[in-house]
């Protein structure tokens, strides 16, 4: 799929994925993400059933009589879609290249977030922060938004996941919701990401392919990582080989989600052969159930 035609069908999402962001997310949007929580409103004289928790101490000793700080819910959520756009996703072979399944699914958070007057933002990386897109409100912006989405070209072609938390936590000072996608073939940077799920709301989506975990049984062939440029020797007629190669993506993917629930990072996993807003709208009516 060219930049062209992603473009168009991301522009389109609010048409072929009515239910997903008119309907599901525009009920549930606050109940599915855990969003900025309680700001300070006022002080007001105590009341018998006050929780003296919330006593505060020197308006109390200055007034000679109790005071509580009283709280509101914050209203404004802002999200921070950090996207992933090394070589490694410019493969896939299954309906989509794992590029543009990880900006559809981008471009469909995106929508929900203005469509219920949200402040939405990005930061795309490689091994070197390609874009940075602040937060901010409004259809217009999330056309712009869209635009880098579809058709952002990178510098770089490694990936440096580490890097892109470090930019992010330098940057959002308010609690906020993160949504991390990526294929995680690099570094996987989980102490610094445990950090970053402590301050904000954090999910991690992983597209997968299914060309990164079977290995076709052929003869000998020369296997070139699209972002170290390291070649490997595959020896496809080999089932011993085959099998071995299996067992390791499967014992890391096992890891990787173990890491994610044991760090407080919520988890989903879009493959290129299925649709990303059905997957989308799995995830989020899982996640307001728990």
């Amino acid at each position: 799929m060219d930049s062209l035609q992603l473009l168009s069908r991301i522009r389109n999402i609010p048409l072929v994925s009515a239910h997903l962001v008119e309907g599901f997310l525009s009920g549930n949007y606050r109940s599915v993400f855990r969003g900025p929580g309680l700001e300070f409103d006022e002080v007001r004289e105590y009341a018998e059933g006050d929780d003296i928790r919330a006593i505060d101490w020197n308006v109390t000793s200055r007034m000679g009589a109790p005071y509580i700080k009283t709280f509101r819910e914050e209203r404004e959520m802002a999200l921070l879609l950090m996207i992933d756009v090394s070589a490694s996703l410019q493969t896939g072979s299954g309906q989509y290249r794992k590029a543009d399944a990880a900006a559809i699914v981008s471009a469909l958070l995106a929508h929900a977030a203005v469509h219920n007057n949200d402040r939405v933002g990005a930061v795309f990386f490689t091994d070197r922060i390609e874009k940075w897109v602040p937060p901010m409100k409004g259809r217009n912006h999330l056309m712009r938004l869209v635009q880098d989405i579809a058709t952002i070209e990178p510098s770089g072609k490694g990936s440096d996941l580490a890097l892109a938390v470090a930019c992010v936590e330098q940057s959002m000072k308010r609690r906020g919701i993160c949504v991390l996608v990526s294929d995680f073939r690099t570094p996987p940077a989980f102490r610094q990401l445990s950090m970053l799920a402590r301050k904000h709301d954090l999910i991690a989506v992983k597209i997968t392919d299914a060309a990164d975990r079977v290995v076709p049984s052929s003869g000998l062939a020369e296997l070139r990582d699209s972002e170290s440029g390291r070649i490997t020797k595959s020896i496809g007629f080999s089932s011993k080989y085959r099998k071995d190669l299996q067992e390791f993506w499967l014992t890391d993917h096992i890891f990787w989600q173990r890491e994610c629930r044991r760090r407080g990072i919520d988890s989903m996993v879009i493959d290129t052969d299925e649709d990303p807003a059905r997957a989308l709208l799995s995830f989020f009516k899982r996640r307001k159930s728990k």
